[in-house]
């Protein structure tokens, strides 16, 4: 049977983007003498959802994007005279497109909508098609992975970031990709013209700049000469370093008439990633988006065709709210599904837990910051503050009671002997009005004082007992108590598994009879791997869910990364979030993500089925299914509107998101 329902999710950082896209007239002859701080900031979409890594099409402003706004990323068309972007031909099953270019009036492009050859493999690879709907045709060899296209100046020749048929080695700091020229009219003729690098850029037909992390540890950005008439039968070559160590940069982009870069780059006394044009011959940078917006970090530069305007995308900022900008994020959002009878909806927040009726979640908004407990309708249309100003992470709502939510009160990421509590939390719900902010509650605490790291509780279907995991015993491991008593009041609790290794995140199925988790129990001295086990309420039937395509005597076993797990209504699937398909793009062009995995899976209990349910540059996780099998009846797009058609129930985008936490151990 196929997988029906809603699952509700979350994106790391995701929600805050607000992403538009920006540009700038330079000067002519720009020179050091040139006043950044003067020139003229445009603009250039329109703020609905997130619009990143543009391209110039000509000299007019004429821009080729992606943007998320029918609910995952596809390829569109911006004019100044257009009202909105005009939707361009791309493989409408795909769930993901990245890094469009139109040259000699065809589009070039990522997608992720093939299936590669093997698990721990990215997806992405390079098509190409007529604007006018032409045929879709596949530039990437079978089996290949190519990364961050770029056209040469006359069109002649492309170079994309590649791993070839290699499989990704597991790395996500910075991919190991190599850079690799073909002609445009011969793709099967691939050509390694440098080992280790990304994020290439074209300057005339001959030279291609691009960046990498040096063995100094700082992000530079290199160079490399071709030979004329595709002679290559020295490559690769040795590449030139660029830019010097003192500084990180990356994502560089060729002035098309002079020997200049648009680099984004992060120096050791910012706190933000900025534009600056760095002139090769003089070896001197040029500050550009630091003087126009200080406090905004700016992703991924371009030029246009003859260098005029500058661009970029950053946070869309408080200037254009009210001004064709969207203001507000809805508490929910609609996603494209790649399941026919599936619903996504991105939450907002962490942790969602769906009340026994499913017509509330529960969850907490930051859990890195003191944000508390709140709860939305599923609808997206209302929502309650349970309390604020503690630091909570994980929610379980009762099954079987409207007003009981189980919770974690402490820290996360911490330590087996951190103070970390489960907490019982109740409520009146006749206080769920719609004229009521905050609603009183009373918060037991389950565990006893002394007791170290218990999280992640999960209740079981009769709402007598909490499945948790502790760190009591000096390992992360799983125990049951009382639900109501806890440790107290005569309540009991027993362990449920025991060993030197981490089990965590468990998940009681909805008729009571598994309970699935989290572990590296098949290689404890491995902190980073994890795999999805069941094992039943007694202790008895532990089982690791061994996926279907996992080639156990390649070593692949010891690869996967899978967390996160939840049921479907019926049982007969788990939800997880798995790094199954490598990574789909740079993650160094993209804000903070935290873990080397981010895409929602589902799997049948004996490991086949597969699905992959999400293909983006993020880190998707903390997964919920609405307990009901069948399709809940709401329309959030159109209640999410008011009248005017704006977002009428969310918060407001304020833009809130980091660098990359590992570039800052470097500064």
């Amino acid at each position: 049977m196929e997988p029906t329902g809603t699952i509700v999710f979350s994106t790391v950082g995701r929600t805050q983007y607000g992403f538009d896209i920006f540009s700038v007239k330079l000067p002519s002859n720009f020179n050091p003498s040139s006043n950044c701080q003067s020139l003229p900031q445009r603009r250039l979409t329109d703020g609905v959802n997130i619009n990143f890594n543009g391209q110039f099409v000509d000299d007019d402003e004429t821009l080729v994007l992606v943007s998320e706004r029918s609910g995952s990323p596809r390829i569109y068309l911006s004019k100044p005279e257009l009202n909105k972007p005009e939707l361009l031909p791309s493989p409408p099953e795909s769930l993901f497109h990245d890094r469009p270019i139109i040259k000699n009036q065809r589009l070039y492009f990522i997608s992720a909508h093939e299936e590669p050859d093997k698990l721990f493999k990215s997806w992405s690879a390079l098509y190409s098609t007529g604007i006018r709907n032409e045929k879709i045709l596949r530039l990437t060899p079978p089996g290949s992975v190519d990364y961050s296209p770029a056209v040469s100046e006359t069109g002649k020749f492309i170079a994309v970031a590649s791993y070839g048929s290699r499989a990704w080695g597991g790395e996500f700091r910075e991919l190991q990709t190599d850079i690799v020229v073909f002609p445009e009219s011969e793709t099967n003729t691939r050509i390694i013209v440098c080992q280790h690098g990304g994020w290439p850029t074209w300057s005339g037909d001959s030279t291609i700049y691009f960046h990498r992390q040096s063995d100094d540890g700082w992000w530079s950005i290199y160079r490399v000469d071709l030979p004329p008439n595709f002679d290559f039968s020295e490559a690769p070559y040795l590449p030139t370093r660029v830019t010097r160590p003192g500084l990180h940069c990356f994502t560089p982009a060729a002035m098309h008439n002079a020997k200049k870069l648009a680099i984004a780059t992060r120096r050791r006394d910012k706190t933000h990633r900025h534009i600056e044009i760095f002139d090769t011959e003089s070896k001197e940078f040029y500050p550009v988006s630091e003087l126009l917006n200080p406090s905004f970090h700016c992703y991924n530069p371009f030029f246009s065709p003859d260098s005029t305007f500058l661009g970029y995308h950053r946070f869309r900022g408080e200037s254009t709210q009210g001004n064709g900008g969207e203001s507000i994020i809805p508490f929910l959002q609609k996603i494209r599904s790649p399941v026919k009878g599936l619903k996504m909806l991105r939450l907002n927040g962490n942790f969602p837990s769906f009340s026994p009726s499913g017509d509330l979640i529960a969850y907490t908004h930051d859990f890195e910051a003191n944000s508390g407990l709140k709860i939305i309708k599923s609808d997206g249309s209302k929502r309650w503050v349970l309390f604020k100003n503690r630091v909570i992470f994980y929610v379980s709502w009762s099954p079987v009671e409207s007003n009981v939510i189980f919770t974690s009160i402490g820290p996360i990421f911490e330590t087996t002997r951190a103070t970390v509590q489960i907490a019982r939390v109740t409520f009146d719900p006749a206080n769920l009005t719609d004229d009521r902010e905050e609603i009183p509650v009373d918060i037991k605490i389950l565990t006893s004082e002394g007791t170290g790291n218990n999280a992640f509780p999960s209740c079981s279907p009769d709402g007598k007992f909490i499945v948790f995991r502790s760190g009591r015993s000096g390992h992360k491991n799983l125990y049951i108590i009382d639900a109501v008593n806890g440790e107290f009041n005569g309540g009991s609790i027993r362990q449920l598994t025991d060993g030197p290794w981490i089990d965590t995140m468990p998940s009681w199925s909805p008729d009571g009879k598994l309970i699935a988790f989290s572990s590296n129990m098949h290689n404890p001295d491995d902190v980073e791997h994890f795999s999805i086990y069941v094992i039943r309420p007694d202790g008895s039937g532990l089982r690791r869910i061994q996926l279907a395509g996992i080639d156990d005597g390649s070593g692949e076993l010891d690869r996967e990364r899978s967390n996160h797990v939840c049921w479907s209504a019926d049982c007969e699937w788990l939800l997880f979030t798995a790094n199954l398909g490598g990574v789909t793009a740079e993650p160094v062009s993209v804000p903070n993500q935290f873990q080397p995995y981010g895409d929602l899976y589902m799997v049948r209990l004996d490991g086949s089925g597969l699905k992959r349910l999400t293909w983006n540059g993020y880190e998707n996780g903390t997964p919920a299914w609405h307990p009901n099998a069948g399709d809940v009846e709401f329309d959030l797009e159109r209640l999410n509107l008011s009248s005017e058609g704006v977002i009428a129930f969310g918060d407001k985008l304020k833009g809130e998101f980091i660098e990359p936490l590992w570039l800052h151990c470097n500064i």
